[in-house]
């Protein structure tokens, strides 16, 4: 009986709904919000930490597993990067992702000569495009009461962050300590990752081993000297060298050489070289390991973080200034900026903060492409709501 007046109710409230419906008909077009979409990203708070890859159980039964392991007094084979080797399939994968990403940095550049890059000059909040948005979400010390932003232009560094890395000589050797914080190299992570995985750079070293390590009752044991004879590194090296020396790579702006015509072909040529760069190093991070702070941006590619004290986040001083070391992800690695997207940039319409719930999100690198007139991938789909029709402000009440 009771599912009965429950079914009834319900079939009252439909056919309300249907005839309301109806009656709006010649009223004008209804937009909903519900949509199969996915969630957009959001900053994270000042105390909230990332988000773990790996589960803190899974986390907790492998290093159970492994203290197991180092109380048995025998000899374990290690497969490679754990073994020092580099894995073969993934050296033309770590060539494809450095050339990609040379050529990724020489098309930003010339596509940033034609389309306006803003950022604000309080915040970490990016626009591509003009006129920057007005959505009001910038909520630090010293903004506007109304949480409007600053804008200021911007350049390629807005779009496309650098995030820097210890160079490791030997990445399974000890890690960069405090005091030597100021003598070991700084390079973007993802040459480091890819040198890691192969990539041989003159200016930036590192050991090559010829035979495996081993690893017996928990620690490693490596058989190889450190210098061998045939080894061409191995004569007068520095495997360190002073911040002053090192010069930054001026091939950024090599965009001259590029066989296009016309801004699209450079947009068109940034879009795959993104695309390549990304799915490189989400394949070379696989095997590779990279580790992140869960509180800051602090990188360190290779099997473990470093003990370098210069953490200024939540809560350092219980930490005494050492990072919270953690797997990263993608986003990390790359330090993938997000952009509100402008659906009809060629119009000039303005976002605004009454709106911005029908607005999407891509990555500022996309975004920029996608402007000129580049194809977005079906992965943004979702992401940059396109099948969200936005209404007009005369429209908004009429919205369900």
């Amino acid at each position: 009986m009771f599912h009965r007046r429950v079914t009834s109710v319900l079939n009252l409230r439909g056919n309300a709904i249907l005839s309301t419906v109806k009656e709006l008909g010649n009223v004008g077009p209804l937009y909903s919000t519900v949509s199969a979409m996915e969630a957009l990203p959001r900053k994270l708070k000042k105390a909230e930490k990332k988000p773990w890859v790996t589960s803190v159980n899974e986390l907790k039964r492998r290093a159970r597993y492994d203290k197991q392991e180092r109380r048995v007094v025998r000899e374990v084979a290690l497969q490679p990067p754990e073994n020092g080797l580099l894995v073969e399939k993934l050296i033309p994968v770590a060539h494809h992702v450095l050339a990609s990403r040379a050529q990724l940095l020489a098309c930003v550049s010339r596509i940033s000569e034609e389309i306006p890059i803003y950022f604000c000059s309080l915040c970490t909040e990016v626009h591509v495009g003009h006129p920057p948005h007005k959505i009001r979400t910038c909520n630090v010390s010293g903004s506007q009461k109304n949480k409007e932003h600053t804008w200021q232009r911007g350049g390629v560094d807005h779009v496309l962050p650098v995030v820097q890395s210890f160079h490791l000589y030997d990445r399974l050797g000890r890690a960069v300590s405090h005091n030597e914080r100021l003598e070991v190299d700084r390079i973007p992570a993802l040459v480091e990752l890819c040198i890691q995985a192969g990539v041989d750079l003159p200016e930036y070293p590192t050991q090559r081993r010829k035979f495996p390590i081993y690893r017996v009752a928990g620690k490693l044991i490596d058989f190889e000297k450190r210098f061998p004879k045939d080894d061409l590194f191995g004569k007068d090296i520095e495997t360190f060298r002073s911040k002053e020396t090192i010069k930054k790579p001026i091939g950024d702006r090599n965009y001259l050489n590029l066989p296009y015509d016309d801004i699209k072909g450079f947009a068109m040529r940034g879009m795959e070289a993104w695309e390549i760069m990304r799915t490189g190093a989400i394949q070379l991070m696989k095997t590779y390991g990279i580790q992140t702070c869960g509180y800051c941006p602090e990188l360190q590619v290779g099997p473990k973080g470093h003990r370098v004290r210069q953490c200024q986040a939540f809560k350092h001083q219980m930490r005494d200034g050492q990072h919270a070391w953690q797997e990263a992800t993608i986003d990390d690695l790359l330090s993938t900026v997000y952009v509100w997207h402008v659906q009809n940039p060629h119009a000039g319409d303005v976002l605004v903060d009454s709106m911005k719930r029908y607005y999407g999100k891509l990555p500022a690198v996309v975004e920029l492409f996608s402007q000129v007139g580049a194809q977005v991938g079906d992965d943004y789909y979702h992401m940059m709501r396109d099948d969200v029709v936005v209404p007009g402000l005369d429209e908004e009440k009429l919205v369900v």
